[in-house]
């Protein structure tokens, strides 16, 4: 009899030689469980999807309901349907008043292609500028914008005309011109390590997209719907932005994302030609109710408003003298080690202890904690006492073993 196991290492693509291999049979809340009643407490969110934890009660009421009425009926934007409509209301109102346009998507590396595609055609210009070590998704366009070298390297020829800037650096702004269709950065930088820029720079950031006429979108895929501790991100630094993509919690923990823009910038996509943009499956049905449901949650409950002060807790109960730094925004946070060698022994050692972490694609030196948003006082002390095992435990291993 052939495992599910082996049915996932023969024939489901990989993206590492090293998967989790972590066999799923339900979720509920906090926690993941295994086929053989294994309890891991998720302690990442699915990477950043499960703000409000695992099937939440409303949102799998929501799917239910809608299921009952009709699935996939046309490609998006073609027919008026109650789930979009009643979605696209309720998550303008989280907005300023500009952002009144919305074009529903399927993930965060779609809407960043439709946001890039938007700005291009408004603009009518073709350049483009992201920051180096900035991460915005993994199609072509998408892995243009993306800061790391080594990540897209082995996919060049990729976009033109694309150059790349340090994060927070005030003087490096002087590369937007009268050139730029836009510019595109995360407000929190996630996959550097979760790497913040004052809001100065962000003021003269906006000051600087003004005078050149050049688009600013602003990537919340990660840090949007609560996760720093306010709704959107760029909610901390007292800007708008032109665009905003969105996706990862947006449903719940269904598949949807967003790429949003005041009316008038939009509007362009329907002519010259028109359908400048389509998608078969954006908005599906289902996904927008997961996502109406979801959405309410987050403004109808105080989860948003708890964030700093459950992000204090671990970093009162995170102490050790191998961590180097705890770096966060709200509940997105990187607790830093020497190595990346440490840092995946530690997680191997915690999945052990029934927890699951995960590293970051351009800081693999930091350990990447971003919990479900319900997260409770006393399984964050939990989390943070087998953490700090988990530590000691790999410490002492590889002393032993003449490692570190």
């Amino acid at each position: 009899m052939i495992t599910n196991r082996q049915l996932f290492l023969s024939h489901l693509a990989q993206t590492t030689s090293f998967p989790l291999l972590l066999e799923i049979e339900r979720a509920e809340g906090m926690y993941l469980y295994g086929e053989n009643g294994e309890k891991v407490m998720d302690l990442i969110s699915g990477i950043g999807v499960s703000n409000i934890g695992h099937r939440h009660p409303k949102v799998i009421q929501a799917i239910k309901k809608q299921a009952d009425k009709y699935l996939h009926v046309m490609v998006y934007g073609e027919m008026v349907q109650s789930p979009q409509v009643k979605l696209v209301e309720n998550l303008l109102r989280t907005l300023p008043k500009k952002l009144d346009n919305c074009y529903l998507v399927n993930s965060g590396s779609e809407a960043v292609e439709g946001a890039l595609k938007l700005a291009k055609r408004f603009t009518g210009r073709a350049g483009l500028i992201s920051c180096h070590n900035s991460y915005h998704g993994s199609t072509h366009g998408a892995l243009s914008v993306c800061g790391n070298e080594e990540l897209k390297k082995g996919y060049r020829p990729l976009l033109t005309d694309v150059k790349h800037i340090t994060f927070g650096n005030g003087r490096d702004l002087s590369e937007i011109s009268t050139n730029t269709a836009a510019i595109i950065l995360e407000t929190v930088q996630g996959e550097a390590g979760v790497m913040a820029a004052s809001r100065y720079y962000f003021k003269q950031l906006r000051q600087r997209c003004d005078a050149t006429g050049t688009l600013l979108i602003l990537d919340e895929v990660q840090t949007g719907f609560g996760r720093t501790g306010k709704f959107w991100g760029f909610e901390h630094y007292d800007i708008v932005p032109d665009i905003v993509v969105c996706a990862k919690a947006m449903g719940g923990g269904m598949p949807i994302g967003a790429f949003i823009a005041p009316q008038h910038i939009m509007d362009v996509l329907k002519r010259k030609p028109i359908l400048g943009h389509i998608s078969t499956f954006g908005g599906h049905p289902v996904s927008a109710a997961a996502a109406l449901a979801n959405l309410n949650v987050l403004t109808e409950s105080r989860l948003i408003e708890e964030v700093e002060t459950k992000a204090e807790l671990f970093k009162k109960y995170l102490r050790h003298p191998a961590i180097l730094e705890i770096r966060n925004m709200g509940l997105l946070m990187a607790v830093e080690f020497k190595s990346f060698e440490i840092v995946k022994a530690v997680i191997d050692r915690a999945m052990e202890m029934g927890l699951l972490t995960d590293w970051f694609l351009f800081r693999n030196n930091a350990l990447r904690l971003a919990p479900p948003l319900i997260i409770s006082e006393a399984e964050i002390k939990s989390a943070c006492g087998r953490l700090l095992a988990a530590v000691d435990d790999v410490l002492a291993s590889g002393q032993r073993k003449g490692r570190w």
